[in-house]
């Protein structure tokens, strides 16, 4: 079945990209640059409430609603900072420009180790590549920043696609970019129910970053770490 691959598309945050450092130590060093002193443990965990809610509320950035990315972010930074106490609005507009400034850049993020030399092998070897991620606009910048933009034919955003991962139409969306089947491809991630077991409903592959394999996922489809899916492609 491996022979007959011919794109492969990826996954982005914790699978080719992660933070520099945990969330709440960026929004920390933000508000401290403006004078206000908070704790990075309080910030990450109103971050996670903010984020969780938001996301509920108002799915894949609030496009339905009209809302779109930047005004999502904004919002769920700014809400972050409430909860933490802070109610000056000029303070908290200043945060969320910074803040959201600062995650589209490669001082924020940082490639996983092997991520560039998979990338170059998998394109050394013949393969057609593409990203199919849950990530907002800012991804093809974040990209680039991050010196991996090159590896890839095309960018398939959440955002752009209007759909969000495990939905089957953002994966139909780049099999049509790649002009190929289902059974043609292999997607690559690191959640199983966003990343794996999505693109198999769509009728891909797929590969499962993961430190230890989940009970559901087939051991053979299991990368310990990305350095691994070189050899599972053959020569």
């Amino acid at each position: 079945a491996m022979l007959s691959l011919r794109l492969l598309t990826w996954d982005v945050k914790d699978t080719l990209l992660r933070l520099r450092e945990p969330v709440g130590e960026s929004y920390a060093a933000a508000a401290g640059a403006l004078g206000v002193h908070l704790r990075p443990e309080e910030l990450g965990s109103a971050f996670r409430q903010a984020y969780s809610a938001q996301q509920r509320r108002f799915p894949n950035y609030g496009l339905a609603q009209g809302l779109g990315s930047r005004r999502w972010w904004l919002a769920v930074v700014e809400q972050t900072f409430r909860l933490c106490g802070v109610r000056d609005e000029r303070v908290l507009a200043r945060l969320a420009e910074s803040l959201y400034r600062d995650f589209c850049s490669a001082r924020t993020w940082e490639a996983l180790p092997g991520a560039q030399e998979t990338l170059s092998g998998c394109r050394q070897r013949g393969f057609r590549m593409g990203v199919v991620s849950n990530f907002d606009r800012r991804l093809e910048q974040v990209l680039s920043q991050c010196n991996l933009r090159h590896h890839f034919e095309f960018v398939v955003t959440s955002e752009d696609a209007g759909f969000a991962k495990p939905d089957r139409r953002i994966f139909e969306q780049a099999l049509r970019l790649g002009g190929v089947r289902p059974e043609q491809a292999a997607h690559v991630g690191d959640d199983y129910v966003r990343d794996y077991a999505a693109a198999r409903a769509a009728g891909m592959h797929s590969f499962l970053l993961a430190a230890t394999a989940p009970p559901q996922a087939p051991a053979e489809h299991v990368l310990p770490s990305l350095g691994h899916l070189l050899a599972l492609l053959g020569p």
